[in-house]
């Protein structure tokens, strides 16, 4: 590939080397860097359906699906129409437009715990502004968080767990204050018991507990049997909100989300990724006695001049339209099931310890033995192997998230074939990372 003015060849290393010079550590979001399997990473030339292409002409089957929005597949095409067509219009106005009540409409109709919904730029800023609006519905201060579920990182969530049960917030970065992350506490995922005795001391000075209800950022952990419902009925008894960050799992395990699957109305939602179809975007939303507090209603303060934007809004309505067919989801779970079968049974010809977590279309591969179901026992998974494995698959033509704590996403684009030919793959890979 040649640079834009098509003079000097390019390579991934060669723009890994100018790009380090220039942006720290060469990447623009950290787990880029591949820091977390080793090696180097490579540079995208373009994508189509579910196949990347990198800089150096090497194609790969991709399930990484830009962490997880490409849910119709790269460069899908009533997104690239609906994207174009809005693009003729104009990239932004900083003034609302239809499409933006559309887009709301839409989303209050598939989740009905949303009845109001502010459009935002980033999981971050949903995530940031519904602690900010549980504070001020609450009066209340504390925000109670999981071990290894990661809301992006605002200094109210950047946040480090420690070990055993009920944990005051410690930094997870410098610049963060502590006096901030102490109004933070943390718990173990899966532990409603730990929940509880959290709750019994300090519950009156909680806003509210923020959790994803399926975890998607220690790898994919599902919820263990009555944990959501219980995180609501303790917060229904202390008076605090319930937040779900669905900014992974909305419309991703099913089309009202993890909500929907498991029968949990939370207070307030964060949405992302598949909202905006791939392009910057995302929402915050619940009950309409809590969102009226939000300005210009209320005296809880958020603003954004490209919330809303017009390119972002029409690829969200272009991808939720499509996933509202029949079969769309019958469809997700076949695939997924199939690519953790082969991933399943390629580690046990193998002879590679191995445990599947997954829910619907999003999965991760664990290098351990035991039962994952929590951040700790996430963290006993051998990722020196993962890393192995990471680049054999890599070499075998399929590309994963650069790290064991991350999860796969098959998107409507992974047709058999590609499933194959990943399994295949897989047991290539698994039989050289010994």
């Amino acid at each position: 590939m040649t640079d834009p003015g098509g003079a000097i060849p390019q390579s991934s290393d060669g723009l890994f080397e100018r790009a380090q010079r220039v942006i720290p550590g060469g990447v623009n979001s950290p787990v880029r860097a591949f820091r977390g399997v080793g090696g180097r990473p490579f540079f995208v030339a373009r994508a189509e359906g579910c196949r990347i292409t990198d800089v150096d002409g090497r194609t790969y089957i991709d399930f990484l699906g830009s962490w997880g929005p490409l849910i119709l597949g790269h460069a899908a095409p009533m997104l690239v129409e609906a994207v174009g067509e809005a693009l003729a219009r104009g990239t932004s106005y900083g003034a609302p437009t239809a499409a933006e009540v559309d887009l709301a409409e839409l989303i209050a109709r598939a989740v009905p715990s949303m009845e109001m919904t502010r459009l935002v730029s980033s999981g971050t800023e949903a995530a940031m502004s519904a602690i900010r609006l549980a504070r001020g519905a609450t009066g209340r201060d504390v925000i109670v968080k999981f071990e290894g579920c990661y809301h992006g990182h605002a200094d109210s969530l950047l946040v480090k767990a420690g070990s055993g049960g009920a944990t005051f917030g410690v930094p997870d970065s410098l610049g963060v204050p502590a006096v901030l992350a102490s109004l933070t506490v943390t718990v173990p995922f899966n532990d409603l018991p730990a929940v509880e005795r959290l709750m019994r001391a300090r519950g009156r000075e909680v806003a509210a507990i923020i959790v994803e209800p399926v975890a998607g950022n220690m790898g994919v952990v599902p919820p263990a049997a009555g944990f959501l419902q219980g995180l609501r009925a303790i917060c229904d008894t202390y008076g605090a909100l319930l937040i779900f960050d669905e900014v992974i799992t909305g419309f991703r395990v099913a089309y009202g989300g993890a909500q929907a699957l498991y029968g949990v109305r939370p207070d307030l939602t964060c949405l992302g990724k598949i909202i905006g179809g791939g392009l910057p975007v995302g929402a915050y939303g619940g009950g309409r006695a809590v969102m009226e507090r939000v300005a210009p209603l209320g005296g809880v303060y958020q603003a954004g001049t490209l919330s809303g934007n017009p390119l972002a809004v029409a690829a969200g309505l272009a991808t939720l339209r499509a996933l509202a067919s029949p079969g769309v989801y019958a469809r997700l779970e076949e695939s997924g099931a199939r690519l953790e079968a082969g991933l399943v049974d390629g580690a046990k010809a193998a002879g590679v310890p191995l445990v599947v977590n997954r829910v619907g279309s999003m999965l991760t591969a664990f290098f351990t033995a035991a039962p994952v179901t929590d951040f700790a026992s996430a963290k006993r998974s051998d990722t020196a192997r993962y890393g192995r494995f990471f680049h054999a698959m890599l070499d075998g033509g399929v590309f994963l998230a650069a790290s064991q704590f991350e999860a796969a996403f098959v998107s409507l684009a992974h047709g058999a074939s590609d499933l194959e030919e990943a399994a295949g793959a897989a047991r290539r890979a698994f039989a050289s990372a010994h």
